[in-house]
Parts: structure tokens; C-alpha cells; sequence
């Protein structure tokens, strides 16, 4: 079992499997939480007794049983262990889930870890984890072998095919060819044999008519043609012409030779003319043919240049499928959902791809960290730029995780931890209904999925419903984890986000802000403060009844002391009735512990102090006027918390340390904390005033009047009324060798609250001397006398504050004279700037600019004047210039006139306020001065969380900063320490020389500057008695010890710290001088965004 309570420090570190599954007393498998009718937890519901424990003490489920004799016994009816029930708190069980599923943490956290490991993007891996992409988990070699020869023969067996059927149509072609060939011949025969036939026809028709004219001639010779005698277009005897048979013979027989002539030439000119056209028919029939097989070569060239180009992309493409699991580079290894589906179609069984941590799980099971930590920094040291910057972030997380022992895989879940019932309880409420935490709730999601994820699986349901169904599984561990990192947010009833496991752990609600460093205490109480002026520093006022309540323990103990009860329930009895002799032990008790007191927000360490309580009636707890600057109390309805110390090492330290006198200095400065304030100052300022002409004071003629032989004559005669407190007189003092003073008896009076040691403080006595009198009584006479006149003070601050009728009125405020004149001239001067402006000769921005100075100015010079006639002894001069309470821009805003106001972006609105409080703001003007305190208002509130969240950034940088050692080795460095010399200050805002080497050690001998002799050695304390000689003698520069240059491990030394600001000693070992300074920051930083400011607000 885990041991909870015995740990020196926390660690978050990743959790095995097997880890998780030996933290678990069990599996929870069904979704249940109670039975609602018997309200007893379900079994093997997320509030099972047989995996938790019992709900009972000692007592099982079926209740057979009972009672702490059967502890340890696991009942075999029920199956629940006989044990406390506070085991509920600590067993965890496990879910078993259906698959794997990836830490959120390590998903999306900036940067992502498993991003980086795998040297992949953020969103790339999201998508894959999110079943949006596939990744490439292994390549089948063999398959991939297979496919390399299917392809080939494939390829081969396309070109034979195409090689055959080319060859095919080739030979088709030249029978074809052939044909037409023979076709062409053998009509060019037959029109060779019919033009020869009808030639030879020709020719025997021309002789068969010769001879059958010849013969009708010789018939007809000598006689006359009854008609004409014709052979085709010939006439050889026109009619009635005579018949000479031998003349017509010999004509006929020249006119068929010629006949006969023109046939042959005509059938030779046939014969020619066909020859030729069956030439051309033929030459024809050749080309064709020819075209023909020369585009099938073609279109077999391209389908086996097409086949082998395909071939050789698709090995290409095999090749270039690698396994990403043995090179490690996953930069191509992620595919979309199409390109998967190819791959499968193209190269069945080649390509194996997954999707969701079960794709990233076997990725980083292999992962070597030495072998990468080793690639990435030989990578480091070789290249830059932007691959530098992403191997040194790779190299970060694989060290961490090589160092920690942790495993790359762990951050993959495959059974997932289940929080103890009782750290996620469910209440039954009034009404019967039951309040649960969101984790239930969360848990409950999980369950279901993975329930419904396992039955799918059995079922054999498709892919993509699989599919759909891990990724809910994963979206619901996500939001159980850290709820709203992805995604939108669960949220339960009435649309609230669900509290995840991270939610409960971080923040200032979570686990460790608000249980682990925020306990409760007992012996606390609260109350209004209210001001104690009888108090002494050292005390504050107890209401009796809150004492009697946190003193409780002790006041029964002492009754059974004293045998006023019997024993401790009878003494409980005599306390709770509060009978008169409890409160004369009550007495005696709160003399023996401090307690502590407390006012949030608690900003620096003065917000705790201890005081010794003093009874007093009422309900409200009284506090010393002077603790509340440190505080930063007032008693406006300010309440403030009180606390017990209890233990014995608890009081010494109340007492020792932390007890108000004890903290008179501001760690952060050395200034006072207990300076008298407000009316105290205006009592003292009242008090050592100096006026001229007053009665009984210092007349010089004779009888020269207002002499005094001792500040107790002085004394006597203002006691009966011969001199007035601010009359100017002279004085021995017997301090200065009788020397005459010329002081007030005011100031004699003042002198009784000095001490000893500190001279006669012959000065108007305003806050910031008051301030210097305090400081200085503590570097001279240490911190009690300092408490003891502080006390003094705040008595006579109070005396002369009441007797002095210092007040305010509306008669004090007198609006000056010259204020017209000034708001004339100032508006004319407004005109012209406008005037200038609407002519072009100049631009808008210099117009606002100039507009926005002469009212400024304006405001200046009222202010001026209101100075200059205000009355020097007045209770508003009174009140200004002691600095008791405010300034003289808040006199100008009330006499003279408010002035210029900001909008709400902070830009001045060049329209300014011309009335005063005193003689009251128009309508506008109102409006106007409304922007300022809205935003001072909406400013305080949310600056504030900014700079509380700061001094929390800056204490966690800080904290391990404490004095370890005396002193370090730090004189190995050269040259020794920092060189702080006399510079030139700019505006004031460099420190004095003084006031930067002031209580820190010497790094180097300080020798004097003209003579050369060492004044000061090594490592010698610069405190004012060291300093005011050397800066005296003339020495500008010194080399003081530095923390900067500390080398003590992990903390600081003494000398390189040097004086501690709230002692003004040597700062002491032990000290946690980090808080220290970063509360000194966060402080003021925070008091100033508090108190508004915003122009004239």
C-alpha cells in the first residue's frame, strides 16, 4: 500500500502499468455508484466496498462480520476486508481499458512531449491520436518483395500482350494489304482485256461496213445515189450524186485505215490511262498500309515505355515505404485516410497503419533515450538556427525522461488509476437527492465507453464504429485528466465545467494552495479593529469573551491546577458558564503566551506580529496606533485576525522574534516602521511650531524680556500662563555647557519624550523629522528605548493633536484672488492656440498638446497662489506642510480649482475642471471628474491580482536564497567584488554613494586617495561609523561583496549579504533574505496599484 504520511519532498512522475495496476485493490468495471433503494455502493461500482474497504468500521457489507475482533478477515459472502473505513481514503483500483489511450499531459502540454520525442508537429500527432489521420506503423518486407515481382510480371506481361496484339493487327493489315493489291491488278487485267475487246470490236465493225459498202458500191457503180451513202460521220455520196465505185473505194479505205488508226491510238491511250490508276490505287494502298503500321509501332513503343514508367513508379514507391519504427523519422509516416486506402488497394498487406495511441504506443516502446540523447547532441553541436533550437528542446525532454527513469511508453495508458471513494465523495442532501463530485461523474463516461468499447470488439462491429468509439474513449480520459485542455469543456447541470483531476490540484482552490499550504487553524479568532491609544507598542486589546474562547485548553487546565474543578469536563463546565473566578485565571493565563496578530493581505512579514494580549471589554480588538502603518491597517471597519501560539518553541519565537518591538525596521528599507502618522504628526508639528510676537516671548530691550536659566523655568512659567507655547524665547541648556538656545517651550516639552543620549531637538518636528528622530534613537540607543519614546510620542502627538483644535472648514478654503486672471488668460491664450489651428499652422496633435500645457500651467499657478495666501498658521497649512494628512494638490483641488481629468484610456481631456470643491462642480464638470474615479476603481481591482500574482513569481524564484555560510570564497574572483563609485545622478534617481555601499563588506582594501594609505582592510563592515571617515578623507569608489557574486551553493554568505535592513546587525545565519527581498518588491508594488491614482481622482 502507499505509505501517504511519511515523505520528505513531492515529485510528479509518470506511472507504469504495472504500477498502477499494484497501487489497485481491484477493477472497476460497471459505471454504478450506489444502490439508490439501500443506498450501499454497487459492486464493482466506482464506491465498491469489496475493492475500497468497508463504509463501516470494522463491519462487512453483508454484515455477517462485525465488531474489530474479525479485523483483517475478508468475508467470503461478500467479499469486502473487516478494516477501518479510512482505508476508503487510501486504496485505489484501475480501469482496464479496451485500448490505449495517451496522456493529455504530455499531448498538449507546451511543448508537446510525445510531439518531440517523435520529432513530429503538435497537430500532426493530435490528429492521429484523434483518429482524424493514419500513421505508418511497420512495412511487410515479404509482402513488399512479393509485390516488387508481382509488379514486374504485371508489367512484363502488359508489354507481351500489347507486343502480340500489335503483331496480330500487323498481320491482319498486310493480308488486307495483299488483297486490295491483287484486287487492283486484276481489275487493271480486266480493263486491259475489255479495251482490247472493244478495239478489236471497233476494228471489225470498221472493216465489216468497208466491206459492205465496198460491195454495195461495186453494185451501184455508175449510177446515182438515191440517198446519202454515210460511214459514221462521213457522207461518201450525197444523193442524186453518181456512183464511182473505184474513187469512193479507195476514199472509204483511206477514211477506215484512218478510222482504224485513231481506235488503236485510242485503246493505247485507254490502256495507258487505266495502268495508271491502277498505279496510283496501288502506290496508295502501300502508304496506307504503311501509316498504318507505323502507328501500331508507335502505340506499342508508348504502352511499353507506359509500362515500364508505371513499374518503375510504383517500385519507387515500394522502396520509398519505410519502416519508421528502424529509422525513426516519422515525418512522412503520417498519411490521410485516401492515401491509406490506395496504399491497401495498390500494395495489399504491405503497408501496416494504425490510428490513435495504439499507432503511437509500439512508436514509442522502441524509442532508445541513449541513443537519441546522444544523435541530439552530437546534432546540437553541429548544426544552428532553427534545427539547433528544435534538437535542444528534443535533447531537454529526453534527458529528463533518461534521468527521471521514466519510459517514453508510460505516457500511453492501458489501465487507467481510479482516485479513493472517499477523495471523491457523494453526500445525501435533505431533499434525498445526492450531491457527488464531478469526478464521478467523469469516471462514469470513461466506464461506459470503455464498456461499450470491449463489447464492440467482441462483437466484431466495422472499423469505422470502432473507430468512432476509441475516440470518445480518449476524449473521455482527457477531460477526466484535465477537462477543457482540448476541446470544448464537459460540463455537468446548470452548464458548470466539471472539475477534472487537474483542476483539483491546481490554482488557488487546488490541493496544494488551498489544503496543503493553506491550513485552518484551531485557536483563531476574528474581529474589527479599533484604535488602542493607552496601549503600549508592545500590546494589543483582547475582547474578553474571544480570549476566553482561544485560551480555552489552558484556562481548564489551570482550573484543575488550582482545584477549582475536578477535572476537565467539570473545568469545561466552569468555563462555559464563566463564572467569576474564570476570569481572574483568565488573567493569569493570557500574561503566559503572546498571540499573534494578522491583517490580510499579509504582503511582507510584518503583516503577522506578536503582541501581549490586554483584556477588554467589547467585541473589537484593539491595536497601538504606531503598528499600523506596518499593517497598512486603518480603522475604517478593517477586521484582523488572531492566533495562539501553543507550543513552547512557538512562544519563545512570538516573543523573540516576532513581537512588535522587535520589528521597528522595514526589511525592505531600514526606515521605521513605528513613525508617528497623522494626527500624532500634527499634534508635534502643533506642539514645536515657532511664531514671532507671541506673549512672553524674547524681547530684547531692556529689561530684555522671554530669557530663561533652564528648560524648567520655561516649563513654570508656561505652566502659569506667562508664556505661550509657540512663543519664541532663549534658553540655557544645560546639555551644551549653558550655552543660550533660541527655541519655544513647545520644543522643551518635546524634549522630555527623547531619551537620553540623543540632544535637544530643536526643530519643527514634521513627519519626516519624527521619521529621522526614530531612526536615529535605534542606530544609537538599539530597539526598546526607540518602542519606549515611539509610545512617548504617539501620547504627546495625541495631547497637543486634541489641544491644538486643529480642524477643517469650509472657511478655511479661500479661493485666490488672482484665479480669475489666471482662467482669463489662460483661456485666451486657449483661443489663439485654436485660432492658429483653424488657419493650418498647425497640426491637430500640437494643438491638443499645447491646449492641454497652458491649462496645466493654469492649474500650476492656482496652486501656486493658493499657496502663497494660505494662512501659515492655519489648520490646513497645519495639516499639509507636517505632512499629517494630504498635499497641496488636493488643497488646489479644493479651493482653487480641480484642474485637467483623464477619459477612460488615460488620455487628458483638454476641457479642465475650473471650479473647486468650494465652490462647486457644474453638471459637466461632474461627469467630467467621474471618468477619473471609475478608472481608479476598475484599475484597483484588477491590477491587483497582477501584482500579487507577481511577489508570487518572484518568491518562487527566490526562496532557496538563505544565509548558509559565513563567508564564501569569493576572493578567487578578479577583480574582487563591485565597483560602486560617485556618479553623476540623473533627476535623483540614482542613490547617493552612501547609500549604495552602506552596511555592505569590503571586497577590496579602501586606501585613501591621496596619500594612498589603507584605511579600510578586507571584508570590514562599511556601517555610518566605518563610512563617514573614508568618505570624509575623499574616497569615490569602493569594491564592496556582492550576492551577485556569492559563491555559496544554493544560498548566501553573511559578508557578501551584509547588513541585514530590519536589524541593522550583521544579517543572521538562517535568514530567508529571498522572501525577504522579493516581498520587498511585491509590496509596494501591490500597495501602490491599490491606492488610486488617476489625474485628479
Amino acid at each position: 500500500m502507499l505509505e501517504v504520511n511519511d515523505f520528505d519532498a513531492i515529485r510528479i512522475a509518470l506511472a507504469s502499468p504495472e504500477q498502477i495496476r499494484s497501487w489497485s485493490y481491484g477493477e472497476v468495471q460497471k459505471p454504478e455508484t450506489i444502490n439508490y433503494r439501500t443506498l450501499k455502493p454497487e459492486k464493482d461500482g466506482l464506491f465498491c466496498e469489496k475493492i475500497f474497504g468497508p463504509q463501516k468500521d470494522f463491519e462487512c457489507t453483508c454484515g455477517k462480520y462485525k465488531r474489530v475482533r474479525y479485523k483483517g478477515i475478508i468475508c467470503d459472502k461478500c467479499g469486502v476486508e473487516v478494516t477501518r473505513s479510512k482505508v476508503r481514503r487510501e486504496r485505489m483500483a484501475h480501469i482496464e481499458l479496451a485500448a490505449p489511450v495517451s496522456h493529455i499531459w504530455f499531448v498538449k502540454g507546451t511543448p508537446s512531449r510525445v510531439a518531440l520525442l517523435l520529432d513530429i508537429s503538435p497537430r500532426a500527432l493530435e490528429r492521429v491520436l484523434y483518429f482524424a489521420q493514419y500513421m505508418i506503423t511497420g512495412i511487410n518486407e515479404d509482402q513488399k518483395a512479393k509485390s516488387i515481382r508481382r509488379l514486374t510480371l504485371d508489367a512484363e506481361d502488359a508489354i507481351e500482350a500489347s507486343e502480340k496484339e500489335i503483331e496480330d493487327a500487323l498481320s491482319t493489315l498486310k493480308a488486307a494489304s495483299e488483297g486490295r493489291l491483287k484486287a487492283i491488278g486484276d481489275a487493271l487485267a480486266a480493263a486491259k482485256q475489255a479495251n482490247a475487246d472493244a478495239a478489236a470490236a471497233r476494228r471489225a465493225e470498221l472493216e465489216e461496213a468497208a466491206a459492205t459498202f465496198t460491195a454495195l458500191l461495186t453494185e451501184f457503180d455508175g449510177k446515182k445515189a438515191r440517198r446519202n451513202v454515210r460511214i459514221d460521220d462521213l457522207t461518201i455520196a450525197a444523193r442524186g450524186d453518181l456512183v464511182e465505185a473505184d474513187k469512193m473505194v479507195r476514199k472509204l479505205k483511206q477514211t477506215v485505215q484512218r478510222r482504224l488508226a485513231k481506235a488503236e491510238r485510242d485503246a493505247a491511250a485507254a490502256e495507258e490511262k487505266i495502268a495508271a490508276q491502277a498505279e496510283a490505287d496501288e502506290n496508295q494502298t502501300k502508304d496506307d498500309v504503311f501509316a498504318q503500321e507505323e502507328q501500331l509501332r508507335e502505340r506499342l513503343a508508348s504502352v511499353r515505355e507506359r509500362a515500364e514508367k508505371e513499374l518503375e513508379d510504383r517500385l519507387a514507391e515500394l522502396e520509398a515505404l519505410q519502416n519508421p519504427l528502424e529509422s525513426m523519422d516519422f515525418s512522412e509516416a503520417i498519411i490521410t485516410e485516401q492515401r491509406a486506402a490506395e496504399l491497401q488497394e495498390r500494395y495489399p498487406g504491405v503497408v501496416q497503419v494504425g490510428m490513435g495511441a495504439e499507432a503511437v504506443m509500439p512508436i514509442l516502446e522502441r524509442i532508445e533515450l541513449e541513443a537519441l540523447s546522444e544523435e541530439l547532441q552530437q546534432e546540437v553541436a553541429t548544426t544552428s538556427g532553427q534545427r539547433r533550437k528544435r534538437a535542444m528542446k528534443r535533447l531537454r525532454v529526453v534527458e529528463a525522461l533518461r534521468k527521471s527513469g521514466n519510459k517514453p511508453i508510460w505516457m500511453v495508458f492501458r489501465a487507467l488509476p481510479v482516485l479513493p471513494p472517499d477523495l471523491r465523495p457523494m453526500v445525501q442532501l435533505d431533499g434525498g437527492r445526492f450531491a457527488t463530485s464531478d469526478l464521478n461523474d467523469l469516471y462514469r463516461r470513461v466506464i461506459n465507453r470503455n464498456n461499450r468499447l470491449k463489447r464492440l470488439l467482441e462483437l466484431g462491429a466495422p472499423e469505422i464504429i470502432i473507430r468512432n468509439e476509441k475516440r470518445m474513449l480518449q476524449e473521455a480520459v482527457d477531460s477526466l485528466i484535465d477537462n477543457g485542455r482540448r476541446g470544448r469543456a464537459v460540463t455537468g447541470s446548470g452548464n458548470h465545467k466539471l472539475k477534472s483531476l487537474s483542476d483539483l490540484l491546481k490554482g488557488k482552490q487546488g490541493r496544494f494552495r488551498q489544503n496543503l499550504l493553506g491550513k485552518r487553524v484551531d485557536y483563531a479568532g476574528r474581529s474589527v479593529i479599533v484604535v488602542g491609544p493607552t496601549l503600549k507598542l508592545h500590546e494589543c486589546g483582547l475582547p474578553k469573551r474571544m480570549a476566553l474562547e482561544l485560551f480555552k485548553p489552558f484556562i481548564m487546565h489551570e482550573l484543575v491546577a488550582r482545584g477549582l474543578a475536578h477535572n476537565i469536563k467539570s473545568a469545561k463546565r466552569v468555563v462555559e458558564r464563566a463564572r467569576p473566578e474564570v476570569w481572574d485565571v483568565l488573567e493569569d493565563v493570557v500574561r503566559q503566551r503572546p498571540v499573534l496578530l494578522n491583517r490580510a493581505p499579509t504582503l511582507h512579514r510584518l503583516g503577522i506580529q506578536a503582541f501581549e494580549p490586554v483584556l477588554v471589554d467589547g467585541s473589537a480588538i484593539q491595536i497601538h496606533p504606531l503598528v499600523c502603518s506596518a499593517f497598512n491597517a486603518d480603522f475604517d471597519g478593517d477586521q484582523m485576525a488572531v492566533h495562539v501560539p501553543l507550543s513552547r518553541e512557538a512562544v519563545a519565537e512570538a516573543r523573540q522574534i516576532m513581537l512588535s518591538t522587535k520589528n521597528l525596521l522595514l526589511p525592505s528599507s531600514g526606515e521605521p516602521t513605528i513613525a508617528p502618522t497623522l494626527d500624532m504628526v500634527m499634534g508635534c508639528y502643533y506642539l514645536t511650531l515657532s511664531r514671532d510676537r507671541m506673549p512672553g516671548g524674547y524681547e530684547p530691550g531692556p529689561p530684555p524680556r522671554g530669557l530663561y536659566a533652564s528648560f524648567e523655568e520655561a516649563r513654570l512659567a508656561y505652566d502659569l500662563g506667562e508664556l505661550q507655547l509657540h512663543a519664541k524665547i532663549r534658553v540655557r541648556d544645560a546639555r551644551s555647557d549653558g550655552a543660550l538656545v533660541e527655541t519655544t517651550v513647545g520644543r522643551i516639552i518635546f524634549d522630555d519624550v527623547v531619551p537620553d543620549g540623543i540632544p535637544f531637538q530643536n526643530a519643527l518636528m514634521d513627519k519626516k523629522a519624527l521619521r529621522d528622530l526614530v531612526s536615529r534613537s535605534y542606530k544609537e540607543l538599539g530597539g526598546d528605548p526607540t518602542a519606549l519614546m515611539a509610545d512617548r510620542i504617539k501620547d504627546m502627538g495625541f495631547r497637543f493633536g486634541t489641544q491644538s483644535g486643529v480642524t477643517i472648514a469650509v472657511d478655511d478654503l479661500r479661493v485666490p484672488t488672482t484665479k480669475r486672471g489666471v482662467l482669463s488668460d489662460a483661456e485666451a491664450a486657449a483661443e489663439e492656440v485654436r485660432e492658429q489651428f483653424q488657419m493650418g499652422l498647425m497640426t491637430e496633435n500640437e494643438r491638443y498638446g499645447k491646449t492641454v500645457n497652458i491649462w496645466q500651467d493654469a492649474t500650476d499657478a492656482v496652486s501656486d497662489a493658493i499657496s502663497e495666501h494660505m494662512d501659515e498658521y492655519g489648520s490646513v497649512h497645519i495639516m499639509v506642510s507636517s505632512g499629517a494628512k494630504g498635499n497641496i494638490a488636493q488643497v488646489r483641488q479644493m479651493a482653487g480649482m480641480r484642474g485637467l481629468m483623464s477619459d477612460p484610456s488615460g488620455r487628458i481631456i483638454e476641457l479642465p475642471i475650473r471650479s473647486s470643491f468650494r465652490e462647486g462642480l457644474s453638471v459637466l464638470e461632474y461627469f467630467i471628474s467621474t471618468h477619473g474615479a471609475r478608472k481608479g476603481l476598475a484599475d484597483t481591482a484588477l491590477r491587483t491580482a497582477d501584482s500579487g500574482y507577481l511577489t508570487r513569481r518572484l518568491i518562487d524564484v527566490s526562496q532557496d536564497v538563505i544565509i548558509r555560510a559565513e563567508d564564501c570564497a569569493t576572493d578567487r574572483l578578479t577583480p574582487p567584488g563591485l565597483l560602486f563609485q560617485e556618479e553623476a545622478r540623473e533627476l535623483g534617481l540614482l542613490e547617493t554613494l552612501r547609500e549604495r555601499v552602506l552596511g555592505r563588506f569590503t571586497a577590496a582594501p579602501v586606501a585613501h586617495p591621496d596619500t594612498g594609505e589603507i584605511l579600510a582592510d578586507v571584508n570590514v563592515l562599511l556601517d555610518e561609523d566605518t563610512l563617514e571617515p573614508l568618505l570624509e578623507a575623499g574616497v569615490s569608489s569602493f569594491r564592496v561583496r556582492s550576492p551577485m557574486l556569492c559563491v555559496t551553493r544554493n544560498g548566501l554568505c553573511q559578508y557578501c549579504y551584509g547588513r541585514s535592513m530590519a536589524t541593522g546587525e550583521i544579517v543572521s545565519m538562517g535568514e530567508a533574505v529571498g522572501i525577504i527581498a522579493a516581498q520587498s518588491i511585491g509590496e509596494p508594488g501591490t500597495q501602490l496599484t491599490m491606492r488610486t491614482f488617476h489625474t485628479g481622482g
